[in-house]
């Protein structure tokens, strides 16, 4: 079978809020995608309107219920074509999600590393405090350890003030 499901928002590790925007192209039964939501311990499910006589572009949003009771900052996105077969495609991108990697999460803004930095300097610089776990929970796709990061890497900061 050939696939049906292109997504191309969100790309994976892309950082998301408590609403996800999602697009692609994608054909499904009946034009509906079917969309799971989890971290392992919690999870939900809805669903996004598709193509249904062929594959055509979409778009759509999913938002967070506030009574999931998530506890990991890495979610898996899937997006099925199970409406008439539970065997159909589907797709499943991991996506981090910013209201557990900085309370009050509203967005991030990219930092560039110089020389002579470290997260600690650069969690002083954006916060005001030496608390690096959001910018490395942020990064995780790119930093192995917090003591690892490189000259001219791009570095996301999550922001609750923007």
């Amino acid at each position: 079978m050939h696939p049906t499901i292109d997504i191309q928002q969100p790309q994976p590790y892309d950082i998301v809020g408590q609403t996800i925007l999602v697009a692609g192209s994608a054909g499904a039964f009946e034009g509906t995608l079917s969309v799971y939501v989890t971290e392992g311990h919690d999870e939900f499910r809805t669903h996004v309107q598709v193509g249904s006589m062929g594959i055509r572009q979409f778009q759509g949003q999913v938002t967070v219920p506030d009574e999931t009771a998530f506890t990991l900052p890495r979610l898996y996105l899937t997006l099925a074509d199970d409406t008439g077969n539970e065997d159909g495609p589907s797709v499943t991108i991991p996506v981090l999600y910013g209201p557990l990697i900085l309370p009050g999460y509203r967005g991030w803004q990219p930092y560039t590393v110089q020389s002579g930095d470290t997260l600690t300097r650069i969690a002083r610089m954006m916060y005001g405090h030496g608390d690096y776990g959001p910018i490395f929970a942020a990064n995780q796709d790119i930093l192995a350890s917090p003591d690892l990061i490189k000259v001219g890497q791009v570095l996301r900061i999550p922001r609750d003030d923007i």
